[in-house]
């Protein structure tokens, strides 16, 4: 794994200074440690740091074709690459080395753009056409690799795998954009396109954009999109679902270097150890890690695994009051970003470094095969909105909900207040109040006033709102798996795994999303992944052969810490003192007042802010960050 940085003058051949792109390149150096290097010519200065993985010896970057036409900065894998370097040697190309680096370049000189519909992998790059005078940035089909650009004001375009790097250049506007705060407080993230700043944005998953000198910068061009027709089942559906599992777990098993596996003790994680250990002809090496809560650890189940398959099983425990990262968090990811399972994510990446340079995770599982429990929760109460239509609904239901007493204590189905309230929106207005990490009111009530006419009314549901009028589906199960893999997948799984591993020089490789397998499952009938109260039910049957019952059927657990006893306990004086503090306030984004009763109602235990909270610590963290380097 890798991190690539550039700096592209789209008019005309200005110098680039060397001193900038190098600076911008050891930004992330974490992301390489092993090898750097930087090409300038006129106009153009592009940067590497490379996590050798294949072909140590050679597949140095920047990579140029033999011809000189070409060169290419790339960071990711392209697991089919020996098979495309066979079909381009009988194309006439000739290989200098054995890496899947130069693949990428003979691939564009044979099918230029379209190279990426012919790659199977995780993958962003920019590749440099000097004869058309274009520049190609892409990124792979599911976002498991990032990209930002920012096109600035002078004709400069900057690009890296981290913000970071761009925010390097004191060019670059540090103006915050307010839709991404509003973005940012409703999903915990701020999802593509957008960046925490204006001037920034993130190339979205299965997009390229193409810049020519002497052009303005275009809009990205979309490749790929999830499939969402049906299609048809074959007579045994597990054995098929087992067999390209199989082949997914096994291309991405190359590697020159030590390789293993996470294993949380869940499903998707164990299944990809059983994979690997049926592909294996010595142990697998797996990572997991202990909480000192009963209510986080899995660690009980990961063991059992470990035993099953014979792994080299490595495993540490967490003190339930592991919040010292919180400042590294905001420097490793940038943006306020406010999944506090970046805390264990971050140490499971830190034990798996000490033993292996490759891991497999088992990400993607529940948006392809309906895993999640809000899933069910929405088909529930879909079930109940095409009964009666939202004229009825939303009065009936809206004040009901606003009448029933608030249980944020309690499981989901006994909430009834959350249930009304959900029954008396429309479909995608209910969905959308399962995702968000704070609803619409409470967000609301947290912004100052000139803040809220900053937004002229924006809210944040307007990003599932772009995504679902392209979703074109009447399956309700379908729709919201598409605006899972739009939004929540890419802007804080896929992010949050790939932040925590490259800040170890750690490579993770995702076989449940290897792209011919997400297209798979998605031509699945709905009918098996969800059935009645179960979750994942055409997965979780398939793998009944190669993992336990009590693995498979276990209630999800999720990779959580206590935020809410951290606020009320150790962190009591840390979060009264950051969400209160002169960051926040000297912002103009809030409401002082507000945030100070949220304080007042957690820590005294009247009601649980939890999370509203977390996000604000983030975002203050982000804030005191930025301040600290100059932005």
């Amino acid at each position: 794994m890798c991190g690539l940085v550039g700096i592209f003058d789209t008019r005309g051949e200005r110098p680039i200074d060397r001193a900038l792109l190098d600076r911008m390149n050891e930004r992330q150096h974490h992301r390489g440690p092993d090898e750097g290097g930087l090409h300038l010519e006129p106009g153009l200065g592009l940067g590497h740091r490379r996590l050798s993985i294949i072909d140590l010896a050679t597949g140095q970057q920047p990579m140029t074709s033999a011809d000189d036409n070409l060169v290419l900065v790339y960071n990711g894998e392209i697991y089919n690459f020996a098979e495309l370097a066979d079909e381009l040697r009988a194309l006439g190309y000739r290989f200098r080395t054995h890496c899947d680096t130069e693949v990428i370049l003979y691939a564009y000189a044979a099918w230029g753009e379209a190279c990426v519909n012919h790659f199977r992998g995780m993958f962003a790059f920019a590749l440099w056409d000097r004869p058309r005078r274009q520049l190609l940035l892409a990124r792979d089909r599911l976002g498991i690799k990032p990209l930002y650009y920012a096109p600035l004001a002078d004709g400069t375009l900057l690009f890296g795998s981290e913000l970071k790097a761009l925010t390097t250049c004191p060019q670059l506007p540090r103006q915050i954009d307010p839709l991404a705060v509003e973005d940012y407080f409703g999903f915990g993230y701020v999802p593509e396109p957008r960046t925490i700043y204006k001037a920034a944005l993130k190339l979205p998953p299965g997009h390229t954009l193409t810049v020519r000198r002497g052009e303005p910068v275009p809009a990205p061009r979309q490749f790929w999109d999830l499939p969402l027709d049906p299609r048809p089942v074959s007579a045994d559906v597990g054995a098929e679902l087992i067999e390209r599992l199989r082949e997914a777990v096994r291309i991405r098993m190359i590697a020159e270097v030590p390789l293993g596996a996470f294993l949380s003790g869940g499903v998707d994680s164990s299944a990809v150890v059983a994979m690997m250990a049926g592909l294996s002809g010595a142990p697998v090496d797996t990572c997991s890690m202990a909480f000192g809560e009963a209510a986080y650890d899995e660690s009980a189940y990961a063991n059992d695994i470990a035993q099953r398959y014979g792994t080299r099983h490595h495993s540490e425990r967490v003190d339930a009051d592991d919040f010292d990262l919180l400042d590294t968090l905001a420097d490793i990811y940038d943006e306020p970003f406010a999944d506090s399972s970046a805390i264990p994510t971050y140490r499971v990446c830190q034990l798996a470094r000490r033993h292996v340079t490759v891991a497999l995770s088992g990400d993607g599982g529940d948006e392809s095969f309906g895993g999640y429990r809000r899933y069910r929760w929405h088909l529930q109460e879909e079930h109940l909105r095409r009964r009666l239509p939202l004229a009825v609904r939303r009065p009936l239901f809206g004040a009901l909900g606003r009448l029933y007493p608030k249980a944020n204590w309690a499981p989901r189905f006994l909430r009834a207040k959350a249930t009304f309230q959900s029954l008396a929106r429309d479909s995608l207005e209910g969905y959308f109040d399962s995702v968000a990490v704070i609803g619409d009111d409470l967000r609301a009530s947290l912004y100052s006033a000139a803040f809220r006419r900053d937004l002229q009314d924006y809210r944040a549901i307007e990003v599932l709102r772009r995504h679902d009028r392209l979703a074109d589906a009447n399956d309700p199960l379908r729709r919201v798996q598409y605006l899972d893999f739009k939004t929540y997948l890419p802007g804080d799984i896929l992010t949050k795994v790939d932040r925590a591993s490259m800040a170890h020089a750690l490579e993770v490789r995702v076989p449940i999303l290897d792209h011919p397998f997400v297209e798979w499952a998605a031509g699945l009938p709905s009918a098996l992944k969800v059935q009645g109260g179960e979750g994942k039910a055409v997965f979780k049957q398939a793998l009944e052969r190669h993992l336990p019952r009590d693995i498979l059927y276990r209630p999800k657990m999720g990779f959580a810490v206590p935020i809410d006893r951290w606020f009320r306990g150790p962190l009591r004086e840390r979060v009264r003192g950051a969400v209160l503090g002169e960051h926040l306030a000297g912002s103009g984004l809030f409401d002082m007042d507000r945030l100070a009763r949220l304080v007042d109602e957690h820590q005294s235990g009247r009601r649980d802010h939890g999370t509203p909270l977390w996000t604000l610590l983030m975002f203050e963290a982000f804030l005191r960050r930025s301040e600290a380097a100059g932005a």
